[in-house]
């Protein structure tokens, strides 16, 4: 295995438009922009993991060439959520002139939904007054958060969810390019842990690769503490007999022995009830069982005990199989 001691996300975090995965529609139209050297503002609204922010740096090398660091300028909004960093920093890079033959420069507001509404709507003003030379790309998770004068001032580009195939594509490359053998079941494994998110995934490839020569399902989801996804049926299976010492037992043992955070069982509860056949959970059932966690899930956001709710979850799940 190679011992290159470099994080994996960052050495193979794409340069070019062609290079992204999983999202072949954005890519064609942002390469359009490219090609023609025009951009209008732009949002990019989607979960984390997926090419957000990969695209629009991809784009702006592809816009600018050699000169596109000097020209483009990335942001976390989160970092300064107030108006002061909209009226300081944002608007002296909106103002000064584009370098080199560039018509225009570009700024990256990553995490845009962070920001305060009146941030927001003096940034709405700088996009309005700065458009001849500045180009906006906004990212966020919840497009919702965005006030509406900027949503009508940009083209949305709503990012999906990375399918498998994407993932694995990029798996294969990077074991390929590392020197790392893969066993077929970690795909899945590495594929279940990420949900979609590319960053999920490759952490959790170099950290079962450190770990073993090879990597495996145990390795991975050993590394990213979670929970191999037949243990969270067979808990399923222990509470619909209606057996609430053993379904106790079997999720402290996920949570104390595994060390496993209960917010991710829960979604990984989530997962198991949401795909379980008819013939295991009736539509009833189904639905009793994921309203409860996610009331389970909203009294640990508001800083319940984990461990009365989570054993509280359990009693739930046998009580409605008992009536």
């Amino acid at each position: 295995m190679n011992s290159s001691s470099e994080i994996w996300i960052e050495k193979y975090r794409p340069k070019t438009l062609d290079e992204v995965a999983g999202q072949k529609e954005i890519v064609a139209r942002l390469r359009m922009y490219a090609a023609s050297k025009s951009l209008p503002h732009l949002l990019f609204t989607g979960s984390a993991g997926i090419g957000k922010t990969t695209c629009a740096v991809a784009l702006a090398r592809e816009l600018f060439g050699d000169t596109w660091s000097m020209n483009f300028r990335e942001l976390n909004a989160s970092d300064e959520r107030g108006i002061d960093v909209v009226r300081t920093q944002i608007k002296q890079f909106a103002r000064t002139s584009p370098l080199g033959d560039a018509e225009f420069k570009v700024l990256f507001l990553d995490e845009a939904d962070a920001l305060t509404n009146d941030a927001q709507a003096a940034l709405r003003r700088t996009m309005e007054n700065y458009a001849e030379t500045c180009r906006f790309i906004l990212s966020c998770n919840y497009s919702s958060k965005i006030i509406d004068p900027i949503q009508s001032r940009c083209a949305i580009y709503r990012f999906k969810p990375l399918t498998e195939d994407a993932v694995r594509e990029q798996m294969d490359r990077i074991a390929k390019n590392e020197g790392i053998s893969v066993e077929e079941n970690a795909y899945p494994a590495i594929f279940y842990v990420a949900q979609g998110d590319m960053r999920k995934a490759i952490n959790a490839l170099q950290g079962a690769a450190i770990v073993s020569d090879t990597v495996t399902a145990e390795n991975a989801y050993a590394v990213t503490s979670t929970a191999n996804p037949k243990e969270i049926a067979d808990l399923l299976e222990v509470v619909l007999e209606g057996d609430f010492e053993t379904g106790v037992h079997m999720l402290s043992a996920l949570m104390y022995d595994k060390g496993i955070a209960p917010n991710e069982l829960l979604i990984q509860l989530y997962c198991a009830v949401s795909a379980a056949s008819p013939d295991v959970l009736d539509r009833k059932v189904r639905a009793d069982f994921i309203d409860a966690i996610g009331e389970a899930d909203f009294r640990l956001s508001e800083g319940a005990n984990p461990a009365i709710q989570m054993d509280a979850l359990i009693a739930k799940f046998v009580r409605r199989i008992q009536v």
